[in-house]
């Protein structure tokens, strides 16, 4: 059964809500955080595991270096503190996936700890309004594995006749970053979470610790949320989604959860404390399980590893490694580009500039990679309920398609045609064009065939272009147009037209 919620107006016209996001980021390592093991994504299920990473007795996990490296950037690019010495810790619960029945984490020693990071948003008179998100912890751990639920019509647990385990992921290498509870934002909390969460995910990009894939998991977002009286300085009870792995979710989750709690609470009832499952085709979320607190996880420190120690010397190095601060990108891609503010904000919140900026390096003008990403791309992004980046078209296959309409050899009409190619898995632009026969008619004589034939049956047009009013001629450009299905040379059409009537 379906929650009460409350609208949206009326959540706001009586309590405060408080967010705090805990978002996992998959590191792309060779190998696993505490063994040798591969961590390529989509292997044969079990067949990336060893004993260390299936927990069996004597087996001996090593810290991966590489691992601990990619904590330190990230805590740095995030503003926080590099802790001089650091451990791990045993954080004890069940899960079918978790091979150990521990995971080893970090508990109250982290490796980076007391950041912040600026989030850019749109303000109400339409400036940019920057909200500052503080980081309590930045702290290293291993991914569980993936249980698959076999038999029912959702994938999901409910229904299923049984469930199967995949150790592939087990002991993969994430960092956990844990904001502190983010209050004061009110109304735009869902947007602060999304644009909290995107702006973390070109950060990582923009590092290239992690593919940051949302749709595979890489990177994934837990949204707390909680609900106080107006004008309260105290925090409600918080319920966590768990797992929210798009952009256009977190921010969904977060105003459901707000609509609930407030008729939950507006009801008389009481917040449970407790884990949600969020559900991408409805839009709602369900419960999951009572969630534990850190006492109940029963954390002691692990015995197998020795504490991490990074010298000043090496987070120095490793601070001189950091990319352009993605705030200052943006400014100096804004200007290279010649965007307008608003076209730059448009194109940050459709989640765009990434994928703008490697259009344009592939060689297509600014302006076109703006259009293609946030026209006709965005559309079918929006008709599918998916992220442009989850689109099955690639940055540098827009640039080719902008380069036939460059060369004439498509108009901006079958371009869209090319796309819907490329999308459906035709192949590359070039081979969709050719299989389509979707090449633009630039031959004199086919066009001067088309139209004199639409001359013939627009003779009173015609004689509006003999007595000089050369603006008729769209008339006769759009009939030789759809004569020849949208495949003639708009622009030679209409000098040929001319040619013979003027």
């Amino acid at each position: 059964m379906a929650d009460a919620l409350k609208t949206f107006e009326e959540t706001l016209e009586k309590f405060d809500p408080a967010l705090g996001l805990e978002v996992h980021v998959e590191l792309s390592t060779n190998t696993k955080m505490f063994c040798g093991c591969p961590t390529a994504f989509g292997g044969e299920p079990n067949t990336q595991v060893c004993p260390t990473c299936l927990g069996l007795p004597g087996a001996m996990p090593v810290v991966n270096a590489k691992g601990v490296e990619a904590a330190i950037r990230i805590g740095l690019a995030l503003n926080c503190e590099i802790a001089e010495w650091c451990r791990f810790a045993r954080k004890n619960y069940f899960y079918p996936d978790m091979p150990k029945n521990f995971q080893t984490s970090q508990y109250d020693e982290p490796i980076a700890f007391e950041g912040y990071m600026d989030v850019v948003i749109d303000g109400e008179d339409g400036e940019p309004e920057t909200f500052r998100v503080e980081i309590e912890r930045a702290h290293m751990e291993e991914d569980t594995g993936k249980s698959l639920h076999v038999g029912g019509a959702t994938g999901r647990i409910q229904g299923a006749d049984h469930s199967l385990v995949d150790y592939n992921r087990a002991g993969i290498p994430l960092i956990e970053i844990v904001t502190k509870p983010i209050t004061g934002a009110g109304e735009r909390a869902p947007e602060v979470a999304r644009a909290y969460v995107a702006q973390l995910r070109e950060l990582i990009l923009a590092l290239d610790v992690s593919d940051a894939r949302m749709d595979q998991g890489s990177i994934r977002a837990d949204v707390n949320l909680s609900l106080a009286p107006k004008g309260s300085d105290q925090l409600g009870t918080r319920t966590e989604t768990k797992n929210v792995n798009s952009l256009r979710s977190v921010e969904r989750a977060v105003r459901y959860e707000m609509q609930r709690h407030a008729a939950i609470l507006d009801g008389g009832g009481s917040i449970l404390q407790e884990t949600r499952h969020w559900h991408e085709d409805t839009g709602i979320t369900t419960s999951g399980r009572e969630k534990s607190d850190a006492e109940d996880y029963r954390y002691f420190p692990e015995p197998d590893l020795v504490p991490v120690a990074p010298s000043r010397e090496w987070v120095e190095e490793l601070r001189g490694t950091l990319p352009e601060n993605p705030t200052v990108k943006r400014a100096r891609l804004q200007a290279e580009w010649g965007f307008s503010d608003l076209e730059m904000r448009d194109t940050v919140g459709a989640g765009a500039l990434g994928l703008v900026e490697e259009t344009i390096a592939a060689g297509a003008a600014p302006q076109a990679a703006r259009k293609w990403w946030l026209g006709e791309l965005a559309r079918r992004a929006n008709e599918e309920g998916v992220e442009l980046t989850e689109l099955a078209i690639t940055p540098v296959q827009v640039a080719a398609v902008q380069a036939l309409v460059d060369a004439k050899t498509v108009n901006d009409k079958l371009a869209r045609q090319v796309i819907e190619g490329v999308l459906a898995g035709e192949g590359d632009p070039a081979e969709v064009v050719e299989k389509r026969g979707l090449a633009v008619v630039s031959d004199d004589g086919a066009l001067s065939a088309a139209i004199d034939t639409a001359i013939a049956a627009n003779p009173d047009v015609a004689d509006k272009i003999r007595d000089g009013k050369h603006a008729a001629a769209g008339a006769l450009i759009g009939a030789v147009m759809k004569e020849m299905r949208g495949q003639a040379d708009a622009g030679r059409v209409r000098e040929l037209i001319l040619e013979k009537l003027a």
